[in-house]
């Protein structure tokens, strides 16, 4: 259910209200997708260490490891902008496609009932605003991913 929770904290971060966990809702699909990469598809905080891409040395935060994704993907530049304090550019569902592996994408699309084409397009979406929202002073903090959604909420 984890991937559920954050996908309702990504929802209401992102102005969602709505709870993010419907399906075809942007904000539970990146919420699944941080929660596979955190190394637990739905079985709660304690996935295990480093069993992800990038888990490990985004120090137990996913959104770490799957901006490190992107960068191998080149697309170091869309994802500065997310994180700095200019404009956000965009990214295409077929570059999310590029960057996040098959299987993963696949797990997160068959969670919220979509297509992997479709999932990609979501978290396309999603993506920029909610890395924008997370990192308000140009840099990702170090807490863990829930602590962040919780801290932009106050």
């Amino acid at each position: 259910m984890a991937g559920n929770d954050l996908g309702s904290l990504l929802g209401g971060l992102l102005g969602g209200g709505k709870g993010g966990t419907a399906g075809g809702s942007g904000a539970g699909i990146l919420g699944a997708l941080l929660q596979s990469l955190a190394g637990g598809s739905g079985s709660g905080h304690g996935g295990a260490p480093g069993g992800a891409p990038g888990s490990a040395s985004a120090g137990g935060n996913p959104l770490g490891g799957l901006l490190e994704m992107l960068t191998r993907s080149g697309l170091t530049e869309q994802k500065n902008s997310w994180v700095g304090t200019g404009e956000n550019q965009p990214v295409t569902g077929a570059q999310i496609q590029q960057a996040v592996p098959d299987e993963t994408l696949k797990q997160v699309a068959d969670q919220a009932g979509v297509t992997p084409d479709q999932a990609a397009t979501q978290i396309a979406e999603t993506l920029p605003q909610a890395v924008d929202k997370l990192s308000p002073n140009g840099r990702l903090p170090s807490a863990s991913l829930e602590d962040l959604i919780k801290a932009q909420q106050v």
